[in-house]
């Protein structure tokens, strides 16, 4: 055991703490922009390289997440142990390279290749990210840091549909694919000069922290507190939903729609990333000023905007032009992600400094599998199955189905903030 001393005063954070936040904001909009861009570049990738939506959506989804969140649990176990800035350094190099490779393949199985390489580096942003956050600020405002960070979602998603969408308009897919890999590449560098490792802990009021824990002493703690497991099974699959909505929107609009790739650039870039962006800002909001007083809120406000998300969904998919269907689009994205920052902010507030990288790996693992994972696979089987008999409106239909999932989710969450609730009481706080 390793003793720190107790300071009396409040930890607060410091100039380096808000730098390190920027530095690792805008690492993780590049690892969303790469994740993203075959998202957005969906129907000329399927056209150019013959995919069926199974595979479109294997692509985007489960053979991504797959390795995404396989790796990111022994990355998580070496971050607990090791320098999380050079982890975060490795990382963007791997994921910029195979980004790039993404604008050689030249069909299913090469495109898939490039990707488990983009998902293998990408794991190594997130939870090294979020456990240095954990030390450069004390707990009352992790909810915010956390939530800054995660503005990389929006404004990865407002690149790759600007950036990404102009240059595929002039240059192909293959050079928006290359052009951003090769920038994450020239980004890469300045991430050891600007990040520096902070001290374990050093924002917990605590006399001491332990060794760090291995993989099973983080998942018994997480399976050993009902309301951490049920809320990470509710937001994997409120993530089932999110998923399932941003990895098809812009081929639907498209497809369904009759949207343009410039029209996906100017419009669906722009309502995405402001629609994330609240998503976060909601979020921060629910983990700092509700859940930090009452605990059991950071599963009941989740619970009941996934509910609340469903006959937006159903509106979406029935609108009469992209125009109403974009509108309408923005309240069950927030809803359905606004979830994330009150997940993972529970969970580092709850979970002790030497293995908050490790339940951070767990929590992702369940939240990217069961999501990002099998949330766009499902819609574009389900699409396939569906086209015989509804052509290209299927794809509508399929997005239909994912109401069920927001159904489940919503119990999953309830009864997290029942054990919540459980859980306060029997502490007396």
């Amino acid at each position: 055991m390793s003793r720190d001393p107790v300071s009396s005063a409040e930890p607060r954070a410091s100039r380096p703490a808000y730098m390190a936040l920027g530095l690792l904001t805008l690492v993780y909009t590049l690892n969303f922009l790469d994740r993203q861009i075959l998202t957005i570049l969906a129907e000329p990738v399927k056209r150019d390289l013959h995919l069926s939506d199974t595979e479109l959506g294997a692509l985007t989804g489960l053979t991504f997440a797959l390795f995404y969140t396989v790796f990111g649990v022994p990355v998580a176990l070496l971050a607990d142990r090791w320098n999380r800035t050079r982890i975060v350094t490795a990382a963007c190099a791997l994921w910029s390279v195979f980004t790039a490779s993404c604008g050689l393949a030249t069909g299913f199985i090469s495109l898939a290749f490039a990707r488990i390489g983009t998902g293998v580096g990408e794991a190594g942003c997130l939870p090294p990210a979020i456990s240095m956050l954990s030390d450069y600020f004390p707990s009352e405002r992790r909810g915010r840091a956390i939530a800054i960070l995660l503005l990389g979602v929006p404004l990865g998603s407002l690149l790759g549909a600007v950036v990404a969408g102009a240059i595929a308009a002039r240059w192909g897919w293959r050079g928006a694919f290359l052009t951003v890999g090769l920038a994450g590449l020239a980004f890469t560098p300045l991430i050891p000069l600007s990040v520096r490792e902070p001290r374990r802990g050093a924002m917990d009021r605590q006399t001491e922290t332990g060794d760090a824990a291995t993989f099973m002493d983080a998942l018994r703690f997480i399976v050993g507190t009902p309301s951490l497991l049920f809320n990470m099974l509710g937001a994997g699959l409120t993530a089932f939903v999110s998923y399932g909505l941003i990895n098809w929107a812009p081929a639907f609009l498209t497809r369904v729609q009759g949207m343009s790739l410039p029209q996906i650039a100017i419009w669906y870039g722009p309502v995405l990333a402001a629609t994330l962006f609240g998503a976060s800002w909601v979020g921060a909001m629910v983990a700092d000023r509700f859940g930090s007083r009452r605990p059991m809120l950071y599963a009941l406000i989740p619970a009941i905007g996934i509910l609340m998300a469903i006959p937006f969904l159903f509106g979406f998919t029935r609108a009469s032009s992209w125009q109403v269907s974009l509108a309408l689009l923005v309240a069950p994205l927030i809803l359905s992600t606004a979830h994330v920052v009150p997940a993972m902010a529970l969970l580092q507030n709850r979970a002790a400094p030497q293995y908050r990288a490790t339940v951070s790996s767990i929590m992702l693992l369940f939240f990217n599998l069961i999501g990002l994972g099998f949330g766009p696979m499902a819609v574009g089987m389900m699409s396939d199955r569906l086209t015989p008999a509804y052509g290209p409106h299927a794809l509508a239909m399929a997005l239909q189905w994912l109401t069920l999932a927001a159904l489940l989710a919503f119990l999953l969450q309830l009864a997290s903030a029942r054990a919540l609730y459980r859980e306060s009481k029997q502490s007396g706080s």
